[in-house]
Order: C-alpha cells, then sequence, then structure tokens
C-alpha cells in the first residue's frame, strides 16, 4: 500500500487539474448526446439549472455579455463539480462502511488485517501530531482537544461545509469579475474611445 501511494504521489499533486480537466470532458460529451438519451436529458436539466441561476444573478447586478458567458461557464464547471464530489462522497462512504462491515463481522477472516492496516495509518498519523503537543499540555487533554472529542464527534468540518467552500470560490470569482466589468466596461461600445463633437469646428470652415 506504501509503494502504491508513492507510485501515485505525482498523480495526486495534479489532481485538482486533472478533475477540471474531466468535468470539462464531461461536459462536453454530455452537450454532443442527442436529446433523446440519458445524457442529453441530463445536459438539459443542467443547462436549465444554469441559466435559471444566471436569471436570478441577472435579476441582482447587471449582467452584460461578457460576465454572462463567464457565469454560464463557471456554474456549468461548478455544478458538474458538485456532483463529482457528491459521488465520490457516497462511493467512499460505501467503501468505508463495506471495510467496516468485514472487519466488524471477520469475514473471511480479515480483521486482523483491516485492524492492522488502520492501527498502522492511525500510528503514522499520531506520531508527529504528538510531536507538536506542548510540554505542559496532558496527552489525554491534547488528543480530546484535537484528535478525539469527548462527544465522539469527529474534529474534521461536516460535509456539507466542506462542499460549500468551492462553490464559494466561484462566488467570489464572479463577483469580481462583475466587479471589474462594472468599474472598466469590458463589455460593449463602453470601451470605444470618446470623440468630441467639436473638433471639426476648432479646424475651421473647409
Amino acid at each position: 500500500m506504501g509503494m502504491i501511494k508513492l507510485l501515485a504521489a505525482p498523480i495526486r499533486s495534479i489532481f485538482p487539474l486533472f478533475q477540471l480537466a474531466l468535468v470539462v470532458a464531461v461536459i462536453l460529451w454530455l452537450q454532443a448526446a442527442d436529446d433523446k438519451t440519458a445524457s442529453g436529458q441530463i445536459f438539459n436539466v443542467l443547462d436549465k439549472l444554469v441559466e435559471s441561476t444566471v436569471s436570478v444573478f441577472s435579476a441582482v447586478i447587471t449582467v452584460k455579455s461578457f460576465t454572462k458567458s463567464w457565469l454560464t461557464f463557471s456554474f456549468m464547471i461548478a455544478y458538474v463539480y458538485l456532483a463529482f464530489l457528491l459521488i465520490l462522497s457516497l462511493v467512499r462512504d460505501m467503501k468505508r462502511r463495506t471495510v467496516d462491515f468485514v472487519g466488524r463481522s471477520n469475514a473471511f477472516g480479515l480483521r486482523n488485517a483491516v485492524a492492522r492496516e488502520r492501527g498502522i495509518a492511525a500510528y503514522r498519523a499520531w506520531v508527529p501530531f504528538d510531536k507538536i503537543r506542548p510540554a505542559d499540555t496532558p496527552q489525554e487533554e491534547w488528543e480530546e482537544t484535537f484528535a478525539w472529542p469527548a462527544n465522539n464527534k469527529p474534529p474534521d468540518l461536516p460535509l456539507a461545509q466542506r462542499m460549500v467552500r468551492p462553490i464559494g470560490y466561484v462566488v467570489l470569482f464572479l463577483f469580481a469579475a462583475v466587479l471589474l466589468q462594472n468599474l472598466y466596461h469590458f463589455s460593449g461600445p463602453d470601451m470605444a474611445p470618446p470623440t468630441d463633437k467639436n473638433v471639426g469646428s476648432l479646424n475651421g470652415p473647409t
């Protein structure tokens, strides 16, 4: 398992870029599908959802062609990425529950193997965690505060909050794009330099 993780380290380093490329590829594949197929119907639902979201933004702020294209592009990616996160979370949860069941019921005699694997992983994670513990802080208090709370709830954020974070980044990016458009007039005839109607009169009659 350690060797596999070592070999997969370069892939994990570019995994976010791979995720973005995969999302764009899925969107293009869904768009190219026939409307009568399941893939085509999924894209139609996604297209209507994105259009409704852009309409909501249009009712709040001024949306021009530049901003509308970015809103459509960003929300399309955000919704598909959110769907991928949900699917991966379900697959990860099913995998964990399956391993839990195998270890708890000792199916196929794998309880010791599962326990040994998880024990090694827990110890490797605990050693660097305990090294930063202050000398005047008891180990029980340190672990109860950051590792294993007394209420038996996991110390990490809930799944809903972890999923909201990337959406917040998309909203922040869209807000910056709208702000830039309203300040500098990226689209439309406002980009043309102003002309003075009285320039001809300064040269006198022709």
